[in-house]
């Protein structure tokens, strides 16, 4: 179902957070469960996954995540800003250690002028640590694409959060 590369990181992920004792939550908008599906994949993920948040509408956001419904209104829900909160509010409403969450426009509809299809907004977040971002801008290569391109720099960026 995944390509062997992400299959490799995401096995390589795994084992850096096992190995530091830490545990990972996801908080997911266009990738709708993509990336801690990718992880679950692997044997062994039970040991590093907490939880993944599949929060698709705005309501979900904040119900779920507690993303302020100010940061939505003032910047729109793909932002760096709700990208941000998101994976804080992972951290805050599981047992994790480390967070990554991605908000985006997938395609092929529902892009505009200033966040056209093929945007996506990435964070990750640690406990005690400065919570990074990452914007994409992968253009109109089909809603498939901006999705899996989501998860491999999702991963890519746990993988920086996490450390060697």
């Amino acid at each position: 179902m995944f390509p062997s590369d992400l299959i490799a990181a995401v096995s390589g992920l795994i084992d850096i957070l096992r190995r530091k004792r830490l545990m990972l939550a996801t908080a997911e908008s266009c990738t709708g469960g993509l990336i801690a599906g990718l992880i679950t994949s692997v044997s062994g993920s039970s040991d590093v996954l907490d939880c993944g948040f599949v929060t698709y509408s705005n309501t979900a956001k904040m119900r779920m995540i507690g993303v302020p419904a100010a940061l939505i209104s003032n910047h729109g829900a793909v932002s760096e800003e709700v990208a941000r909160a998101m994976a804080e509010g992972a951290i805050a409403h599981s047992a994790a250690d480390v967070a990554v969450a991605v908000t985006g426009v997938a395609g092929p509809g529902g892009g505009t002028a200033t966040k056209p299809v093929g945007l996506v907004h990435c964070a990750a977040a640690r406990k005690r640590h400065t919570t990074l971002h990452r914007e994409l801008r992968l253009g109109d290569i089909g809603r498939e694409e901006v999705r899996l391109e989501t998860v491999r720099a999702a991963v890519a960026m746990a993988y920086e959060i996490a450390g060697p």
